[in-house]
């Protein structure tokens, strides 16, 4: 039972939680953290939880599931960061399992956000559905694979609801679907290789390690000129040019055709997240956008 628990939860890899919990935060930063008691309270951290393990239990248990021939090539499963590699008995047994997860949480959600938290959980699983589909999934279809990264601004919209707050600009949502792009971008270049060789398609196996990059290095660029011009937060855009500068360096002088090993992969996720937590702890300060 242990053992099954811990692979659940490195199945929603933990070390990949920052993204939601980022777009989650996002719609209410700056304002009073509601303490229990507190009008609020509940729909808040119900929230605040929905955006950690069991969001993430969906978006990657669905994706494992369909993904299982690819995953057993990749050096990044089976790890707090990257993911757990379930053998092929609990995979069988995992649709059931993702249901027994999400089926209280929505109940308590729909409970505290009404029909329209109801229609935002139902759009995330016709994402999901159209991500993952075994023969037509739009993981398997560039530039699609990164078009239905947007789904995960679905989250902000929850956010919103639950606490009752106005959604950010339209501005604002283009920043976070350039970001979502980014990051899938970046995971693709990570498993260029283990797509390769089961033979799936993606945006990185089509253009390549190094135009890849590229594209990777034009998106955070735009990000950049977004966050510090209209969105009017040059030291976050500061931020976003030091990591501009790196990818410069990463694609010029330092891993040019995207080969990374298992340990440089790690250290590049541990250090995505203390800059995903310094980001989040600086827009709340700022009190959002």
């Amino acid at each position: 039972m242990i053992a099954a628990l811990r692979d659940h939860l490195k199945l929603s890899r933990p070390g990949l939680w920052f993204p939601t919990i980022w777009l989650y935060l996002l719609p209410v930063a700056g304002q009073p953290v509601p303490l229990p008691g507190d009008p609020g309270a509940l729909p808040f951290w119900a929230g605040l939880l929905w955006a950690t393990f069991p969001l993430n239990h969906l978006v990657y248990g669905w994706n494992d599931a369909v993904d299982a021939e690819t995953d057993a090539l990749n050096p990044r499963k089976d790890s707090w960061l990257f993911g757990a590699r379930l053998p092929a008995d609990r995979l069988a047994r995992l649709p059931r399992a993702l249901a027994a997860v999400q089926l209280p949480v929505w109940a308590l959600l729909v409970a505290l956000g009404g029909p329209r938290v109801l229609g935002l959980l139902v759009a995330i699983l016709a994402v999901l559905w159209a991500y993952n589909h075994p023969r037509r999934g739009l993981r398997g279809r560039p530039p699609w694979d990164l078009v239905s990264q947007a789904g995960y601004l679905l989250t902000v919209m929850v956010s919103a609801t639950l606490n009752g707050v106005v959604l950010p600009s339209p501005i604002v949502f283009l920043y976070l679907s350039l970001f979502c792009a980014q990051s899938q971008l970046i995971g693709e270049v990570m498993d260029i290789e283990p797509d390769r060789a089961a033979g799936r398609r993606t945006t990185a196996t089509v253009l390549g390690a190094r135009h890849t990059k590229t594209l990777i290095i034009g998106i955070v660029a735009a990000e950049a000129l977004l966050v510090a011009l209209p969105l009017g937060d040059p030291a976050f855009g500061a931020g976003l040019g030091a990591f501009l500068l790196w990818l410069l360096l990463d694609q010029l002088v330092l891993f040019r055709d995207g080969r990374y090993s298992l340990g440089q992969m790690k250290l590049f996720g541990l250090g995505g997240n203390a800059c995903a937590v310094a980001s989040m702890a600086w827009v709340w300060a700022r009190g959002g956008w």
